[in-house]
């Protein structure tokens, strides 16, 4: 058997041209808030069950607190109205 010589030749590199990076800002937007599924629970209350609680209490007061403050100015009005009256009878 023959053993036959490989030879390797070199070839000669082209010069590369070198890559500039610019650094370029981006601008980086928050990612929105993931969807959550609506959760059914089991133990539903019918519609038409109440219950009294003390959101329950906080609205009856305020809707007292509106009611007479109402009352309140639709005395005033009458009081002004009859003044008027009297003033433009004389």
């Amino acid at each position: 058997m023959v053993a036959k010589k490989i030879v390797k030749k070199t070839v000669a590199k082209k010069p590369t041209k070198k890559l500039i990076k610019k650094s370029v800002f981006k601008k980086v937007s928050k990612k929105p808030i993931a969807m959550r599924s609506f959760h059914i629970y089991p133990d539903v209350k019918p519609f038409t069950a109440s219950k009294i609680t003390r959101q329950t209490f906080y609205w009856m007061v305020l809707m007292a607190f509106i009611i007479a403050t109402q009352l309140w100015l639709l005395k005033i009005q009458m009081d002004i109205a009859n003044l008027t009256d009297a003033l433009l009878a004389q």
